[in-house]
């Protein structure tokens, strides 16, 4: 059986709710054994990236920030949603410049993950930018409420290690890039 012989046919799509930050759907599927599955449900969600980005001077930028879903005031990467036909690299610039700040740099591609290939529909889009600088003041969307904060490798290390960072899609970067280094 090749790759395409597993694949479900999708004898139905019912959207239950399109919102602008929340998008789902029910699947009716043919298994390919033959079997119906009536109901499976994925999250449509936009592609997004984060960024480790390291200034001139070794320091991690950082973000401090409320996330809701847990109810935590979390430690993470800059982050954001790529916009429709946006290039992922584009908007990993334009999310560091707009959350932090900081530009310029050299920049390159670290990995691209999926959060959750089951039920979510969505790519990950991971950069390292090193020797970026402070050329801009934050230009924060209407929700957004965060804090920069500049950490050493020795503190990013030890949240990594400590379970201080807890974004999935942002502790596997890190670790990859802890790995490489």
């Amino acid at each position: 059986m090749n790759n395409e012989d597993k694949k479900w046919k999708v004898l139905d799509r019912e959207y239950l709710i399109k919102r602008p930050w929340l998008t789902a759907r029910r699947d009716k599927l043919e298994l390919p054994d033959g079997r119906i599955m009536n109901e499976y449900y994925v999250l449509e969600y936009p592609d997004w990236i984060n960024v480790i980005a390291i200034t001139k001077d070794s320091r991690f930028v950082m973000e401090k920030q409320y996330r809701h879903g847990l109810e935590v005031i979390s430690t993470e990467l800059p982050c954001g949603v790529i916009e429709e036909g946006e290039d992922p690299l584009y908007a990993a610039r334009r999310e560091l410049l707009e959350e932090t700040g900081y530009s310029g740099g050299e920049w390159s591609k670290l990995m691209t993950l999926s959060p959750n290939p089951s039920s979510m529909n969505n790519l990950a889009h991971c950069f390292l930018a090193v020797g970026v600088e402070k050329t801009a003041e934050q230009s924060l969307d209407e929700n957004e409420e965060l804090e920069v904060v500049l950490m050493s490798e020795d503190e990013v290390r030890e949240l990594l290690v400590n379970g201080g960072i807890c974004q999935a899609l942002m502790v596997a970067p890190l670790y990859k890039y802890f790995c490489n280094k």
